[in-house]
């Protein structure tokens, strides 16, 4: 038997994880001079209310080896092995703690780094979760994560430029023209980054763009699977990109919440869609 773990930036419903008895270790929110457990202590909702109202930007970290180590020792009490995945190691020290926590383990525990967050990371944990429950071995489920992580991809937008800036991904001179012309920004995930894939003049514009991105995804590979994502003030977003997408040959894997650890570097009113193919 295989267990699963992940971290929190997987961005899964809580109702999701027991469904595939999959282990969260959870990363921290520093705000408000205390550190906060991802998803357990903090939403994001009080995150923006409390920088809205004058707070520091709040700072991320990653969970200790101990903290894995902890949860690697509880799995295996009922698991032969553990396959553990996690959030791109470009963007997070997480699956670092991760793998110094598996040196002890003599070989039961795999550690996967995706190359990718949110629900990117979330699919490929359900993913791997339903191929453990059918049986399959490691290495198995090893190689079709690696076939996903080439495949799958994350558009998104965001509503202000702020929080971008204040978390130093772009300059101030940038977010401040950017305000001014009304500039959204379309980002992806690729190579286990957030990138620029281009940008757009207005809200509309940019859904359009993230609609066309869906459609050429599904065109290259097929029936796929998508799972839509927003902080606050995006759901609406997200409904209209929804329905444009009625007729297309997609699994609809649900509506989700990015966490506060994810959204703390996006903002209010960020939306998109996490996305990979059926069949790797």
């Amino acid at each position: 038997m295989i267990s699963i773990i992940t971290d929190s930036t997987s961005d899964l419903s809580s109702e999701l994880l027991a469904q595939h008895h999959i282990t969260s270790v959870p990363l921290y929110v520093l705000f408000g001079g205390e550190m906060h457990r991802d998803g357990i202590d903090i939403t994001l909702a009080k995150l923006f209310e409390g920088v809205k109202a004058g707070q520091k930007m709040p700072s991320t970290s990653q969970p200790s080896p101990a903290e894995f180590a902890a949860a690697y020792t509880e799995a295996l009490k009922s698991a032969d092995e553990v396959l553990s995945v996690h959030i791109s190691g470009q963007l997070s020290g997480t699956v670092g703690s991760a793998r110094l926590a598996a040196q002890d383990f003599g070989g039961k525990v795999t550690v996967f780094d995706t190359a990718s967050a949110s629900m990117g990371l979330g699919l490929m944990a359900v993913r791997a979760a339903q191929m453990a429950e059918g049986g399959r071995s490691m290495a198995d489920i090893v190689a079709e994560l690696d076939n996903l992580k080439a495949k799958a991809s994350i558009v998104f937008t965001v509503e202000t430029l702020d929080f971008l800036r204040r978390n130093g991904r772009i300059g101030g001179a940038a977010a401040l023209l950017g305000g001014l012309l009304n500039i959204k920004p379309i980002l992806s995930v690729k190579g286990g980054r957030v990138e620029s894939s281009g940008r757009e003049r207005g809200q509309k514009k940019a859904t359009a763009n993230l609609i066309a991105q869906v459609k050429a995804y599904v065109a290259k590979y097929g029936r796929s699977k998508l799972a839509f994502v927003s902080t606050v003030g995006g759901e609406a977003n997200v409904e209209e990109v929804r329905s444009a997408l009625s007729g297309l040959d997609y699994e609809d894997t649900g509506n989700f919440n990015f966490g506060a650890v994810v959204g703390t570097h996006t903002g209010p009113g960020t939306y998109g869609i996490c996305m990979e193919p059926v069949t790797p």
